[in-house]
């Protein structure tokens, strides 16, 4: 998608995208990704740092952001 009308970026320390994902990667290659993705981080609408939420935490903060932008 390009031009998408909101941008939400979920993030995730190393060690919990290990957890959560059982990823066999290094911790360079985790910084590698992130600096892939800076450009989507510094464009988002919303940054949700999810190291500590729950799916349904991250849920309920998304549609909150998208009730607020509908008002």
């Amino acid at each position: 998608m390009t031009n998408p009308r909101w941008l939400i970026f979920l993030d995730a320390s190393y060690p919990v995208t290990v957890q959560r994902r059982r990823l066999d990667w290094s911790y360079r290659e985790y910084e590698e990704e992130q600096h892939r993705l800076r450009h989507a981080r510094q464009h988002a609408d919303l940054v949700i740092y999810t190291d500590s939420m729950t799916p349904s935490d991250v849920l309920v903060a998304v549609v909150r952001f998208l009730d607020s932008q509908n008002h």
